[in-house]
């Protein structure tokens, strides 16, 4: 970008949440920037990283929770009299702490690394990995028009990695495919990466804004019924979540 467009840009990575109707991390003029590291905190965003124990951790990966209050927080949910859904669903970890749901790390510097959805994330073998990195693969192949991968491992065990494909029209999820997706994958990240299972679905259940269902996806895999782990009327196409069920 400095070479192609100008040097007196300002280049910024942001991250934020629609929960919170804002961001919380950002760029700033005053400090150096590093490829894949957002610059610093935002003002008044008391962001921290915490490991299991609830303690701030500098340098290591851990959630990202907000310890502070900020004036854009929701305060309560439509339909949740009692707070019960508003409480699970951002405090449950840490009581009286907002878990926003990120995997971040805080350098000494300050400069901060987001590494996706800690509900999403993969995690194989201590080996933590964005989803993004997978769909680059798999959805590499001329044959596949879709996929979603679920890691249904839970905090101290090891699950099953599940790779959810549709494929183009006139292709079909056979031996040779899942070979060569599971060679790929081995070759592009890692032999942990390779999934356990391999499995062809009519269609990858997406957001009204297109977003995958991977969270909602494996909380159905653990187990949490259908309607609870997803609100249909925000499915594009809430049609293909009884093949997950299935």
């Amino acid at each position: 970008m400095y070479d192609a467009v100008g040097r007196d840009l300002l280049l910024g990575s942001l991250s934020g949440g629609t929960d919170l109707c804002t961001g919380f991390l950002g760029p700033t003029p005053l400090l150096p920037l590093h490829a894949g590291v957002i610059q610093a905190r935002g003002l008044g965003a008391k962001v921290e990283a915490y490991g299991e124990d609830g303690e701030p951790l500098v340098d290591e990966v851990g959630e990202l929770v907000i310890t502070e209050p900020m004036p854009s927080m929701p305060v309560s949910f439509w339909n949740d009299p009692d707070g019960a859904r508003y409480r699970e669903s951002y405090f449950a970890t840490y009581p009286g702490v907002w878990r926003h749901g990120d995997w971040i790390k805080i350098r000494p510097d300050g400069g901060c690394v987001i590494y996706g959805r800690s509900d999403s994330t993969l995690n194989r073998g201590g080996v933590r990995m964005g989803t993004s990195d997978f769909y680059r693969v798999v959805e590499g192949f001329p044959e596949i028009a879709d996929s979603l991968v679920i890691d249904t491992g839970r905090l101290g065990s090891e699950g099953r990695l599940i790779l959810y494909v549709q494929t183009v029209p006139g292709a079909e999820l056979d031996d040779d495919l899942a070979g060569r997706l599971k060679s790929a994958l081995r070759s592009a990240l890692s032999p942990r990466h390779v999934p356990d299972e391999i499995h062809g679905v009519p269609g990858i259940p997406r957001t009204l804004s297109g977003k995958k269902l991977e969270i909602p996806v494996r909380k159905i895999l653990l187990g949490t019924p259908v309607d609870e782990a997803a609100n249909r009327d925000t499915l594009a196409n809430p049609e293909v979540l009884k093949h997950f069920v299935d």
